[in-house]
């Protein structure tokens, strides 16, 4: 059982992890019930495992549960979703004193995130995330958004929850490909600034995939406390702090656009892949050695996660990537931002890498 604090200026949250925590879930959230009920987003997939849990347990305190279900994917972070979502909660009366709660996967806590942003400018809301990347990325932390045309998270608003309730025990449902997608944002925090993290995740990968309650906790532990250190010192990703989070993502982000956002390669998949590009870009560059790019790519290829753009089929594809790379939200001026690596557990943020060199790189990228 772990608390971790996230303190920030003005309002801080707890991060509650626990086996069976959803067992007493009930008088956690009834806390939050302003009016004797709670208005919960989830989708199809995980309310079918707990809608009847939820209603259960929030009725011995004499609650209501409505649920809101939407569908599952990446199609659900869209401008149609989040307007039937959003005239939802106005047709149940939702208001600013009310708390929304996130129940899902990454997906739903970025599109209920976002509409408790903007509904009647802004209510409370609770994440509490059901897959392994939900748990030790983006449920905490505050950022929330939606896709567009353009790209992914390019229209979204930073809104801190009220509190994240996270149970390791729900991942024993979580389907294998998925377990192994989450794993990949368990060893970014290693690759980061943390080379010791990096190694214990090198030795216990197969028992956290497997799992094990033991090492599976830690690791969860282990990755929100950092999230969370970093997020205290940087909360808007205006210091380039909060930019380390992102190692991997420019690359991914441009590798989702191209298998349109589908689940040809899930979002921890391709920032699996997009930590190997970018510590082959910095060996490229002189920044890193050869080896520890290569102990990099071999881990995650070993832990059963994309390790090559030939694996997709996206050989000779470096123009088309590129092009994708140039929407961007963190762009300034000419040059890409990147996070780039100094060696394992020495990441870095670079706003002055020159777009050609990036697109060189992707045009002889295996």
């Amino acid at each position: 059982m772990a608390k971790i604090d996230l303190e920030l200026d003005g309002h801080s949250y707890a991060i509650h992890i626990e086996a069976r925590l959803f067992e007493d879930i009930g008088r956690r959230l009834a806390q939050y019930a302003s009016r004797g009920a709670l208005h919960i987003i989830t989708d199809k997939d995980v309310g079918a495992i707990y809608t009847d849990h939820f209603t259960e347990q929030l009725s011995v305190y004499g609650i209501s549960a409505h649920f809101y279900v939407l569908p599952v994917g990446e199609d659900a972070k869209s401008w149609g979703e989040l307007e039937k979502l959003t005239d939802w909660l106005i047709a149940n009366q939702v208001n600013r004193k009310d708390t929304i709660v996130a129940l899902g996967g990454g997906v739903v806590g970025d599109i209920t995130g976002f509409a408790s942003a903007i509904i009647k400018r802004g209510c409370q809301f609770v994440q509490i995330p059901t897959t392994l990347l939900a748990q030790v990325d983006s449920s905490v932390g505050g950022k929330t958004a939606i896709n567009s045309k353009a790209g992914k998270n390019l229209v979204g608003a930073f809104h801190q929850p009220v509190a994240v309730y996270i149970d390791p025990d729900v991942l024993k449902t979580l389907p294998e490909r998925h377990m192994r997608a989450g794993y990949a944002e368990v060893v970014k925090y290693g690759l980061i600034n943390d080379e010791r993290f990096f190694d214990w995740c090198y030795k216990n990968s197969p028992h956290i995939l497997a799992r094990d309650p033991e090492a599976l906790e830690y690791a969860i532990a282990h990755s929100v406390k950092a999230k969370a250190d970093i997020v205290a010192q940087d909360e808007r990703e205006t210091a380039n702090v909060r930019a380390l989070l992102n190692l991997g993502h420019t690359f991914a982000h441009a590798l989702e656009a191209e298998t349109g956002y589908s689940d040809k390669l899930f979002h921890g998949e391709a920032v699996a892949l997009g930590m190997i590009l970018a510590h082959d870009f910095s060996a490229q560059l002189g920044l890193c050695s050869k080896d520890d790019a290569k102990r990099v790519a071999e881990h995650i290829a070993a832990s059963g996660l994309p390790a090559s753009l030939a694996g997709l089929g996206l050989t000779n594809k470096g123009d088309i990537l590129f092009a994708h790379m140039q929407h961007d939200k963190k762009r300034v001026g000419d040059a890409l931002p990147f996070i780039l690596s100094r060696g394992i557990g020495r990441a870095f943020f670079a706003d002055n890498i020159a777009a050609e060199s990036a697109k060189a790189f992707l045009k002889t990228a295996k």
